[in-house]
């Protein structure tokens, strides 16, 4: 139970703060957790999570950037 409601809290938290973005920005925020969560799960260590946050954050920005345009 303490794991859900801790869940909650944080999603929260990263809602809001990103209800002031822009698209590069909300695009590179959904783009590195994705990523995060897609290294865990390929390479099930840190280096893999850092990796794919990265990757992600690139990808993600350059999609979001390319909306706002």
């Amino acid at each position: 139970m303490k794991k859900l409601l801790a869940t909650i809290a944080i999603t929260s938290v990263v809602i809001f703060s990103m209800t002031g973005c822009n698209k590069t920005q909300e695009g590179a925020g959904v783009g590195a957790a994705v990523g995060a969560l897609a290294g865990l799960a390929i390479g099930g260590d840190t280096a893999g999570t850092l990796i794919g946050a990265g990757a992600g954050a690139l990808v993600g920005g350059a999609v979001g950037n390319d909306q706002d345009n």
